[in-house]
């Protein structure tokens, strides 16, 4: 069980360094100085724990069912914060997937 919380830690990290960069990314623009400003080494620091996060999983868990359940995590991330943050509205039938996608990470993570 120890292996789900560090997938959705990871992936929880990878979208929040997604999010910082979206924001920044689109005040500051894609140009040379814009990878020279302090948001983008936290950025960069985010996204390297994460990755210690996921390349642990990948020597623990096999490949399908590790991208299985990062995708699946990601998928609810990233909703859930768009959701709360951006105030994103979805319809119905996207929510119903986005359930599928929990029940399809506690299937695949309960199953080791």
């Amino acid at each position: 069980m120890n292996f789900i919380l560090i997938v959705i830690v990871s992936q929880l990290l990878f979208t929040s360094s997604d999010l910082i960069a979206r924001h920044y990314m689109s005040t500051q623009g894609f140009k040379i100085s814009t990878f020279f400003a302090g948001w983008f080494l936290l950025y960069a620091v985010i996204r390297t724990v994460a990755t210690f996060g996921q390349l642990f999983i990948f020597t623990q868990v096999e490949v399908g069912k590790t991208m299985a359940l990062f995708s699946a995590t990601s998928l609810v991330l990233v909703n859930v914060l768009g959701f709360l943050l951006l105030k994103e509205q979805l319809s119905v039938p996207v929510y119903i997937g986005i359930a599928l996608a929990v029940v399809a990470i506690l299937i695949v993570g309960l199953n080791r």
